[in-house]
């Protein structure tokens, strides 16, 4: 069987053991992610871009039209972001250039390197939804999209963030604990269809755990997990810090079937359980402002645009927690059954929707200004003949472009719901029950669409 074929069945297999490993098709990517020049040239290579970013913000024109700081960030790198954790997770956060001020001064020893406290560990995940919160409604409110120091600010803001946990605490205590995006990315990232795995047949009998503590000096897992520990998406950066500390060729780079990791965990994550109902809450309220509707409101209620804003994102997130709260109890879980516990069924339902409303939101900002990329530059460097390269992007193709992710997206959730309902929750979820849930999707669907065109 040629490897197309297993890639195939990979990524429609209901089962975790078709899973292909592409370290054994490609050795060339495991040589790649394991020698450490490569990563410090990529982290090198993005330190440059954030300062090229930060400088031309700050010092170049104001004007958006006259500065490519502004769509260089939030029309180009964030999109390719995006779509980045559909395919590799979270291997964005390995080379981001965020936490680079606070490795340097780690490397220099200029660091406390206290224990993380306890606190950090149990309610980061709270802060960071919260920080995710402020980025969004900032970016919204400000229209960071066209306002170039703004967006230094902004840069500026999350590496001093990064900075300062580098100097606390040892590791990369910031893109575990606290980083907004970081959390949004994590989340994304059970759906991706590549996970970062030991094979833990291989490190049984393992007494150094290196891929976690690091050797000989050489830090080990920036995010204190190590191949041994990645048991999902949620946090591993795909950084291939442990691929030359182990000695057993354990770990593992798998092609798989991206909606296995959402069935399985059937609503446990606590990271998804947060982040979902507020980017699908904040995507609907920042698509309903570009609507004419948003102005006539804006109008008759006299409010401001910051004030509005807020009262249009608190209702959104109100209305999605509702329909996973709804959802949820659909499924009838019995309160007091170990083999439940504690589950929000209905947000592994709504993922698929939640990062494909991500990637249409950034898509349509790109689609809309790349046609003056070129020429912003030509104008910011004086340079006029790039105002020749000047084009547009059709409306109608990004609209029918939109249009099918979200429906892809809403039909995901039916396959994780139809996996449910002949799986996990069999003999459970009544048939009116599941009826009702699709009738939910749909109409988060209608709403989306709506709000889109």
């Amino acid at each position: 069987m040629n490897w197309w074929t297993r890639s195939l069945r990979s990524l429609i297999s209901f089962d975790d053991g078709e899973r292909l490993d592409l370290f054994k098709i490609f050795p060339s990517l495991r040589r790649f992610l394991s020698a450490r020049q490569h990563y410090a040239q990529l982290r090198t290579a993005g330190d440059i871009l954030f300062i090229v970013v930060l400088v031309s913000g700050f010092f170049g024109p104001q004007d958006p039209t006259r500065n490519f700081a502004v769509f260089l960030t939030w029309g180009i790198l964030w999109p390719s972001i995006v779509l980045s954790w559909f395919f590799l997770g979270r291997m964005w956060c390995g080379i981001c250039p965020f936490p680079g001020l606070g490795v340097f001064f780690q490397k220099k020893g200029w660091t406390l390197s206290l224990p993380r406290p306890k606190l950090l560990q149990k309610y980061g995940v709270y802060w960071s939804v919260v920080l995710l919160f402020l980025i969004i409604w900032v970016e919204t409110v400000a229209d960071l999209a066209y306002w170039p120091a703004g967006t230094s600010y902004l840069v500026l803001a999350i590496v001093i963030g990064a900075a300062i946990m580098a100097v606390l605490y040892p590791g990369q205590s910031w893109c575990r604990h606290l980083c907004p995006l970081g959390r949004m990315t994590g989340a994304a990232a059970t759906l991706a269809i590549t996970e970062f795995r030991a094979d833990h047949d291989k490190c049984k009998g393992c007494k150094t755990f290196a891929c976690q503590r690091g050797l000989n000096g050489k830090p080990g897992c920036p995010v204190y997990l190590g191949a041994v520990s990645v048991q999902n998406n949620l946090h591993c950066l795909v950084c291939g810090h442990c691929l030359p500390f182990c000695d057993r060729n354990s770990p593992q780079f798998l092609f798989r079937n991206p909606y296995n990791e959402l069935i399985h965990n059937r609503g446990r994550y606590i990271t998804c359980t947060w982040t979902v109902p507020f980017l699908i809450g904040s995507q609907l309220a920042r698509f309903f402002r570009e609507k004419s509707y948003y102005a006539q409101l804006q109008e008759m209620t006299a409010f401001s645009d910051a004030i509005l804003f807020s009262i249009l994102l608190f209702l959104f997130i109100g209305g999605v927690l509702l329909i996973i709260h709804g959802g949820s109890m659909l499924f009838k879980i019995p309160p007091s059954d170990p083999d439940f516990g504690k589950l929000t069924p209905m947000v592994p339902i709504l993922i698929p929707m939640a990062f494909t409303g991500e990637l249409v939101y950034r898509m349509t900002h790109f689609a809309e200004g790349v046609g003056d990329f070129v020429p912003t530059i030509g104008r910011q460097f004086y340079l006029s003949f790039l105002e020749y390269f000047s084009f547009s992007v059709p409306d109608f193709p990004i609209q029918v472009l939109a249009a099918f992710c979200m429906m892809n997206g809403a039909i995901a959730g039916g396959y994780i719901l139809w996996r449910y309902a002949l799986g996990e929750f069999e003999g459970v979820l009544e048939l009116k029950n599941f009826v009702t849930l699709h009738l939910l999707l749909g109409g988060l669907l209608f709403i989306f669409l709506w709000v889109i065109f």
